[in-house]
């Protein structure tokens, strides 16, 4: 009988675990974490505080392998040089835990990011701890921040994560502009669709 009740105790504390989920970060909010140093592709350790620029910052969990990171990649590039280009900050991060001794190691975040180009941030957020302060949940997934650091953007990068060639609403450019401008954003969240964050 006492074994039983343990059994079902562990199973109670398993499945409040499951889903246990993230408190999202709403929009208004501060820059969370800004201080938290990660270690960049460089080598050098950054912070989000040393990342934004005069316009804001723009980040985005991402990582190497997730199918729906490699169909955004392009999109990723052009809307983070289009970023840079407005004096935003860009920095991508990798939270999955879960992997860094295999596809998300810091060798192959390395690797992936000279292929792609990147002329950005790409840090390791070690222990999931940017990504639990953020809310965040998915790969890609973004967070635009205007430039009194307040966040203005969350979602996905356009309307159709699966297929390039059917968006019809570039959310992040519009919000990009929208903030640019002084306008209040028209569309301030959307639904990031991709692969779950490999937390421990």
């Amino acid at each position: 009988m006492k074994k039983l009740l343990f059994s079902l105790l562990a199973v109670s504390a398993l499945g409040i675990t499951a889903f246990t989920t993230l408190i999202e970060l709403p929009i208004g909010a501060d820059l969370p974490k800004a201080d938290v140093k990660m270690k960049d592709i460089s080598g050098k350790e950054i912070s989000l505080k040393e990342a934004i620029k005069k316009n804001g910052l723009l980040v985005m969990f991402s990582c190497n392998t997730c199918p729906y990171v490699i169909k955004n990649q392009q999109r990723t590039v052009e809307i983070s040089n289009y970023a840079l280009k407005n004096d935003i900050g860009v920095i991508l991060i990798n939270s999955n835990e879960g992997q860094r001794n295999d596809d998300d190691s810091f060798k192959a975040m390395q690797n992936y990011a000279k292929e792609q180009g990147y002329k950005w941030f790409y840090t390791i957020d070690k222990n999931s701890e940017l990504a639990d302060a953020f809310g965040a949940n998915r790969t890609p997934e973004t967070f635009l921040f205007n430039k009194e650091g307040k966040l203005v953007y969350h979602g996905a990068i356009d309307d159709n994560p699966s297929d390039g060639n059917a968006v019809t609403r570039k959310h992040l450019k519009e919000a990009i502009d929208e903030a640019l401008s002084g306008k209040n954003i028209s569309v301030q969240t959307s639904r990031s669709v991709g692969c779950t964050i490999k937390r421990l």
